[in-house]
């Protein structure tokens, strides 16, 4: 129980420093739980050691009616003693409400590869018993709708801008944090929320800046 425990402890380390909301995993209102995206689970397969073998299990493909259906196993090898640590499976098929009115002629390597990812995410989610941590239920297209991350450009300028207002690093914590009313990483804003903290810096000038004991800025 204290082995599941620590691991439990190391992972939730790992996606806090080393994950990236919007790119790794993303979140949405109302959901309680994280979602993991493909380059998360890539990322986690690369930090416990899994080779991945994907292997197609069943595939509709009617090129008369313009359906395509494909369920993929994917298995997660540990590098060091080549031993299986699981198994997921995904499926998708053009009927789907996100592909039902697209020409489904012209994704079917999308509806392939959907499926694998599907399957890839359910392996790690089982492989790192992170199941508790994050979900699968929610697409990235939907994130993507829902969430845009910052860009590195945005987050740059914003250091530069905090560096010719005079600010140090936690002035500018505490000054991002009174913006957009949350306090996280630089890497988690979202691509609005670092518009608006750009907006705030460029609205106030070097003079005007006090900083009081507290660390709180005020105009």
């Amino acid at each position: 129980m204290q082995e599941i425990e620590n691991r439990i402890n190391i992972l939730q380390e790992f996606i806090k420093k080393y994950m990236i909301q919007g790119e790794d995993y993303g979140e949405i209102p109302g959901i309680s739980k994280p979602t993991l995206l493909k380059p998360g689970a890539e990322k986690l397969c690369d930090v416990y050691g899994f080779s991945k073998m994907a292997e197609v299990k069943n595939r509709v493909e009617d090129w008369e009616k313009g359906f395509f259906h494909y369920e993929v196993e994917v298995t997660l090898v540990n590098k060091k003693n080549n031993l299986i640590e699981a198994q997921g499976v995904g499926s998708c098929n053009s009927k789907e409400k996100k592909y039902r009115y697209q020409d489904p002629y012209t994704i079917v390597n999308t509806i392939l590869k959907m499926a694998k990812k599907r399957a890839l995410i359910d392996a790690v989610l089982s492989a790192t018993r992170s199941s508790g941590i994050f979900t699968q239920d929610i697409e990235d297209m939907d994130i993507e709708e829902t969430f845009k991350p910052s860009t590195d450009k945005q987050r740059r300028y914003i250091f530069n801008l905090s560096k010719d207002r005079h600010l140090d690093e936690e002035q500018l914590k505490t000054f991002c944090k009174n913006v957009i009313g949350e306090d996280k990483p630089s890497k988690n804003w979202s691509s609005d929320e670092a518009s608006k903290i750009i907006e705030a810096l460029q609205n106030i000038t070097k003079s005007s800046i006090i900083i009081d004991a507290n660390k709180n800025v005020n105009k």
